[in-house]
């Protein structure tokens, strides 16, 4: 069975930090971007990052470009959001998908929510003040 599985998240204060982990089962992150999505309560789902698996390009929405890290081990079929200096409206439902790319076509900015097919659960990220 594909599946994407995020974890990770919870309960941090301002300016505390969070590691989101997406793990893969079922496939391979071969060939393929991965973002990290986040819907905030009464708000569409945004994205926030993106990596591609076969030579790490990443790319940020530019209200996390600083603070917040995304990271590929293909050895684990795992990708990682590193949050630092969290913010209160940092929180929301993080989630993980991804979409096979082949390597000669760019990825020149983080791929609209369409572009994905497969998704993870989502995990509950609350940042409080």
């Amino acid at each position: 069975e594909v599946q994407l599985v995020e974890s990770g998240g919870g309960l941090v204060q301002a300016g505390g930090s969070l590691r989101l982990s997406c793990a893969a089962s079922g496939f391979t992150f071969d060939d393929a971007v991965i973002g990290w999505f986040r819907r905030a309560p009464g708000k569409r789902r945004e994205g926030v990052a993106c990596i591609r698996s076969s030579d790490g390009d990443a790319h940020y929405l530019d209200s996390v470009m600083d603070r917040f890290t995304i990271s590929i081990d293909n050895a684990r079929n795992t990708v990682y959001l590193q949050m630092k200096s969290l913010k209160p409206e940092d929180t929301a439902v993080y989630y993980c998908a991804q979409q096979k790319l082949p390597r000669r076509t760019k990825l020149v900015d983080l791929p609209p929510e369409v572009f994905f097919g497969s998704w993870g659960q989502g995990t509950q990220v609350t940042v409080s003040s």
